[in-house]
């Protein structure tokens, strides 16, 4: 199980107004575990940010102004990610900016690389109606040490939103675990051929211990031994089956 959590720094709010990204990050986990891949760039946006996304990112022209611009990372990236769920914080947010850049370089939408995009603002909302859910937030109510966060990074957010996912979602490993372990049980026991199964029937001497057990056990019970009950009740045919085995 192969996901991407995925991060983006803009110019500003709305690329409909002609904002760009000016910084992406994708972190990989490969069945719930961090992997040492990760896609990375800075990017020139080939124009000013807003003052108010500037003092969120603090990545100014002059930084961005020799940086590589998205289509020229647009086949590395789609690579990175092809084929993965898309874990993203606020995924509309990153994906219209995204498929916003995908469109200025002749490419199709993210939903044509990846089967699956998972928003976990929506998934925090769900498990915390009427609560912040923020990343800051997030990473309080889990644990998860995000002390190195002074302004946003791509790169950084990613990682941390990974760690808050995996947290949020232990149960769903739990389930998953549970659910693999039944599927093993499962096969195993189809492909049991009962035909070479070895029958091993109890010896005379066995037998006479198990009666005398019996009636030790009837004894002590008020005979109330279940086991009497049933080897008196029945067809004569399964009577005896009951004392042959």
């Amino acid at each position: 199980m192969r996901q991407i959590v995925l991060d983006t720094e803009t110019t500003g709010l709305e690329y409909k107004l002609g904002h760009r990204i000016v910084e992406i990050a994708a972190v990989e986990l490969c069945n719930r575990q961090f992997t040492s891949s990760h896609f990375h760039y800075y990017l020139n946006p080939e124009r000013e940010s807003d003052e108010g996304a500037l003092q969120v990112h603090g990545l100014t022209m002059g930084f961005l102004q020799d940086k590589p611009k998205f289509h020229e990372v647009s086949k590395e990236f789609l690579s990175f990610i092809s084929e993965a769920e898309l874990i993203i914080h606020n995924a509309p947010f990153d994906v219209g900016f995204i498929n916003h850049e995908l469109g200025l370089s002749n490419l199709k939408t993210l939903d044509s690389y990846c089967p699956l995009i998972t928003d976990t603002l929506k998934l925090a909302k769900e498990l915390h109606p009427g609560k912040r859910n923020n990343l800051d937030a997030l990473c309080e109510r889990y644990n998860v040490d995000n002390s190195k966060r002074k302004l946003h990074g791509a790169l950084l957010d990613a990682e941390l939103l990974a760690e808050v996912y995996l947290a949020m979602t232990r149960g769903q490993e739990s389930l998953l675990i549970e659910l693999e372990y039944v599927e093993a049980v499962q096969h195993s026991l189809t492909d049991l051929d009962s035909s070479n199964l070895r029958v091993i029937a109890a010896t005379a001497e066995e037998n006479a211990q198990h009666r005398e057990i019996l009636g030790e056990i009837a004894r002590v019970s008020n005979n109330k031994c279940l086991w009497n009950n049933l080897e008196t009740t029945g067809t004569p045919d399964e009577k005896s089956s009951r004392v042959s085995n």
